[in-house]
């Protein structure tokens, strides 16, 4: 069996990824900061394996997921699929801190942690889900936008890394529209996409082994579009 290690599996696209991983021969590691809802996806499948820790907590972030990886024989494939973010028109600045913290902070952390031992080990799957909000600014959530932004590049300069080493370690840029998710906030919400149909796509992307993938796949279209507005238009938007 493959082994796998999703952060964030407690809802949302995290748990759909573990449902089908596991339904495709996976072995997998669960994490998440809600112990009990780590326990009900472990009482629902022998092959889930669970580690509670919050990635905000980068002291302890490298002993938990090599503890994990122990428990699991191994790792083929992680997926980092923890983040937050929040409507902030106010820039009330814990709002922003605390994305930040997640985002950028946690995220780094996890994806170090991995990319080293995918380098050692000589092989592997980084896969991470960032946001098509990386693409421009956001009024309604800075620090959400910047941060995605953030992760887009950091993932890029993994890939030029992976690519430099010659050997086949893989790193994926998931970037979502907006999903019927915990993380969907806002009025006037359009293509809200079933979490279902988007982790099927994701999954679909993973065993490719694409590069950058936009799920569902409508939304290239609006990431084409994003790209393509000129600064003084978007800046009255």
């Amino acid at each position: 069996m493959k082994k796998a290690i999703i952060i964030g599996a407690t809802s949302g696209i995290g748990k759909g990824l573990a449902k089908l991983l596991a339904d495709n021969n996976y072995k997998i590691g669960l994490t998440g900061r809600r112990v009990e809802l780590l326990n009900e996806l472990k009482n629902e499948n022998p092959n889930f394996y669970i580690k509670s820790f919050d990635i905000n907590d980068t002291n302890v972030v490298g002993q938990k997921l090599d503890e994990l990886t122990t428990e699991l024989g191994g790792l083929d494939l992680l997926i980092i699929s923890s983040g937050i973010g929040d409507i902030n028109e106010n820039l009330d600045f814990e709002i922003e801190k605390r994305t930040i913290d997640t985002n950028v902070l946690g995220f780094t952390c996890v994806a170090d942690w991995t990319f080293n031992y995918l380098e050692k080990q000589k092989s592997g799957h980084l896969v991470a889900i960032s946001s098509i909000g990386g693409l421009r600014g956001s009024r309604q959530a800075p620090a959400y936008n910047a941060t995605k932004a953030y992760q887009i590049n950091y993932l890029e300069g993994l890939r030029q890394k992976a690519t430099k080493l010659k050997e086949p370690i893989f790193v994926t840029d998931i970037r979502p529209g907006l999903v019927d998710t915990e993380m969907a906030k806002g009025e006037g919400l359009f293509w809200v996409m079933p979490v279902e149909k988007t982790v099927r796509q994701i999954y679909k992307a993973i065993i490719s082994k694409k590069k950058v993938a936009y799920v569902t796949k409508r939304w290239r279209l609006i990431a084409t579009i994003l790209k393509r507005i000129p600064r003084p238009i978007y800046d009255k938007m």
